[in-house]
């Protein structure tokens, strides 16, 4: 992590326990970021109509709008559809969830949050976002397809969202447990997931080879 006195990101925290959001703000000024506090989905989306945030930390688990229903209408905004949203609940995600919204998410964590993975999780997509931004900006100027591009930096995302979610949805499902028994739509969900990862490898890689013949 960043040191201080290099930080300075504006990140949203919304979760209807005051409790989690004075802890979350606490522990990201401690490390130089700028938080701003929302307790509700309906604040938070008055609160982005005046703040453009670098990051919006966003807990499922809240009423009476939760956080699935924000990130939709964050994300169907014009305005705010490209901000980048940190999921973070102590609900298990499910196979549907995580299929359905892991387009629009940037990372997933789970509650108790422990605050080195919050951190890391934070910077991972701050370098994540910069690298992609940097490497697209060297393909254009080279003379790259923008469509390939835009592909590109979309994949960067996918693949390692949906690396943290496999994760997720594996320890959700209890395929490694001793004597469990997962439901067989669970474990064809996670196969699912596993199979449209090893696509979009192997598609960013003919996309990484033409990257390097350009540039």
């Amino acid at each position: 992590m960043r040191g201080k006195e290099t930080v300075d990101e504006t990140i949203l925290i919304v979760d209807d326990s005051s409790y989690i959001v004075d802890g979350l703000v606490a522990l990201l000024k401690r490390k130089g970021f700028k938080p701003v506090a929302s307790h509700s989905g309906d604040e938070a989306l008055t609160i982005l109509v005046t703040v453009v945030p670098d990051l919006v930390l966003l807990d499922i688990m809240m009423e009476p709008m939760d956080g699935w229903e924000t990130l939709d209408r964050i994300k169907a905004n014009p305005a705010t559809k490209d901000l980048p949203v940190l999921m973070f609940s102590a609900k298990k995600i499910t196979p549907e969830e995580a299929e359905q919204h892991c387009l629009n998410i940037e990372d997933f964590v789970s509650k108790p949050v422990n605050p080195a993975q919050l951190l890391e999780a934070i910077q991972r997509i701050f370098t994540r976002r910069t690298s992609v931004k940097m490497e697209a900006l060297v393909a254009k100027d080279a003379g790259l397809d923008p469509a390939l591009i835009e592909e590109y930096s979309a994949l960067r995302k996918s693949i390692e969202v949906d690396q943290n979610l496999l994760c997720v949805l594996k320890k959700s499902t209890g395929m490694y447990l001793a004597g469990s028994t997962p439901n067989p739509d669970d474990i064809a969900a996670v196969r699912k997931l596993e199979a449209k990862i090893q696509t979009d490898e192997k598609r960013l890689k003919e996309i990484n080879e033409k990257f390097t013949k350009v540039v």
